[in-house]
């Protein structure tokens, strides 16, 4: 029996860095020998410095399975799509035995915008292999994922430098 005891974790709130925090725990894995499956719902996989971080990184995969951030005046219907391709993606590779961490990357968005429900996702921690890690991101998570969850982490923010004009920095925001 394994003595590892797979963790369900939540990066939420409105601030900055749930993301970034996630790819620390999978840097940190990193750093042990694990294999890290990173999807993203939402983003692309496009313009963003990690990305290219990520790929140097032995035992990391990223699979962005979004179109990329929803504006007001957005048809719903092609995010939606890609949001459920994403998702069959997530529940194979949860059940695949191939990962010490898969991380769903903005699956907090896709639940709030309804491409995937709460219901759904409980069931996938519900059912998810006992030695695997699972980290949600993304903002609005759903009361009851967080009580799912043994880790929680609701980042707020408290002061950022676009709110003074300065605007987003390489290396620091993408």
């Amino acid at each position: 029996m394994s003595d590892v005891q797979g963790l369900v974790m939540v990066n939420t709130g409105h601030g900055k860095g749930k993301s970034t925090a996630a790819f620390g725990l999978v840097l940190r894995g990193v750093g042990h020998g694990h294999k890290s499956l990173i999807i993203q719902f939402i983003k692309s996989g496009e313009g963003y410095g990690e990305l290219e971080g990520l790929k140097l990184l032995p035992g990391v995969e990223l699979k962005a399975t979004g179109l990329g951030l929803i504006g007001d005046d957005d048809d719903l219907a092609p995010h939606r799509q890609a949001a459920r391709q994403g998702w069959e993606l997530a529940k194979k590779e949860v059940r695949s035995n191939k990962w010490d961490l898969v991380v769903l990357d903005e699956i907090n968005n896709a639940m709030k915008r309804g491409f995937v429900t709460p219901e759904e996702v409980a069931q996938l921690i519900e059912n998810k292999p006992p030695e695997l890690h699972l980290l949600l991101t993304g903002r609005h998570c759903p009361q009851e994922i967080m009580e799912l969850a043994d880790m929680v982490t609701v980042m707020e923010p408290w002061r950022h430098h676009s709110d003074e004009g300065v605007p987003a920095q390489e290396g620091v925001e993408y």
